[in-house]
């Protein structure tokens, strides 16, 4: 298959994945606090789980998924807890050179985690499965095509946001603007929730 076909799904990806929200702010935090290295595993988690979601969108799981309504309401409210739990985690964070400061940034599997229960990754990942589904003949060959270019969209795009948060910590030399820029990161990670209950 030719680049040619792909560039729409190309373009849609990077603007579903560069835009902001709780995964993008989420590696903003992570950089700012622990640096692109030590966020490598969220980072690979969020971007695995954002494949998974566009491979089994392609095969049809979604649309299953979503279709049962008690279900849907369910992912909504495991994931706004947990976006939640993150940023009042974030909210009390201070600074990481500061003496007893949290030493872990969030694992691998909380990457995953919070993208299975993200009803926008859901919803954004059914939305390309159904406008691309002409790119493959096959369900299995629409669902590896869009795992691929929706892993990688999202940990090109995460390592950006990552690095911006990374950059953002040099300028930061006291407390209260540490203060200042997790109750910042906090309020638009709580914020990114909201898309999820207006649909």
């Amino acid at each position: 298959m030719s680049i040619q076909p792909l560039l729409p799904l190309l373009l849609f990806a990077a603007i579903a994945t560069l835009s902001p929200g709780g995964a993008t702010t989420l590696a903003t935090a992570s950089g700012a606090h622990f640096g692109y290295r030590r966020s490598l595993p969220l980072m690979t988690g969020i971007a695995l789980g954002l494949g998974i979601l566009a491979a089994a969108s392609a095969a049809g799981l979604a649309g299953l998924l979503l279709a049962i309504p008690g279900l849907a309401i369910a992912i909504r409210a495991i994931g706004t807890a947990y976006l939640l739990w993150l940023a009042v985690r974030l909210a009390r964070s201070g600074s990481p050179h500061a003496r007893g400061a949290a030493a872990q940034p969030t694992s691998f599997v909380g990457g995953l985690w919070l993208l299975f229960n993200n009803p926008k990754g859901w919803a954004m990942t059914l939305g390309a499965a159904a406008s691309f589904a002409t790119l493959a003949d096959t369900p299995g060959r629409l669902a590896l095509i869009l795992g691929v270019v929706f892993a990688s969209a999202s940990a090109l795009s995460l390592s950006l946001w990552c690095l911006a948060g990374q950059m953002l910590s040099r300028l930061l030399r006291r407390d209260w603007q540490w203060r200042l820029v997790n109750g910042a990161l906090a309020a638009l990670l709580a914020a990114s929730i909201l898309p999820m209950w207006l649909d």
